[in-house]
């Protein structure tokens, strides 16, 4: 007889790892890339910017959950994730309320582990 076991896998679980597959960074020990932070701002206006040090990203899966859940937010006006640097920086509207322990959760829930934040005003 077969039975349908339920299964939540998330984040890193998901991820086949082969000699080609990235190596979780934690990204409170890089520092963020100059280039890719003024890019991202560029065009934003005034804005609040969260830079967050991850650790337990090691795939496109893994960015493109991310990016999908943070979006779910009607006040997220960009998200970039760095695999390399293990960054993730969002671009939240002033009217948004930042809250580090939310944000935590967030990555909790994709199989990620969020250690420092940051937080930039841009007006």
């Amino acid at each position: 007889t077969a039975y349908d076991i339920p299964l939540r896998l998330v984040g890193s679980e998901m991820c086949i790892r082969d000699s080609n597959s990235h190596v979780a960074v934690d990204g409170s020990k890089t520092e963020l890339d100059d280039a890719m932070y003024n890019k991202f701002v560029s065009d934003l206006g005034s804005s609040q910017v969260v830079i967050v040090d991850v650790n337990g990203m090691v795939c496109d899966f893994c960015a493109r959950g991310i990016e999908k859940t943070f979006y779910d937010d009607a006040l997220v006006k960009r998200v970039l994730v760095s695999l390399e640097t293990g960054k993730v920086l969002i671009a939240y509207d002033n009217a948004k309320k930042v809250d580090f322990g939310e944000i935590k959760n967030i990555f909790l829930s994709n199989g990620q582990s969020a250690t420092g934040m940051t937080l930039k005003k841009i007006t």
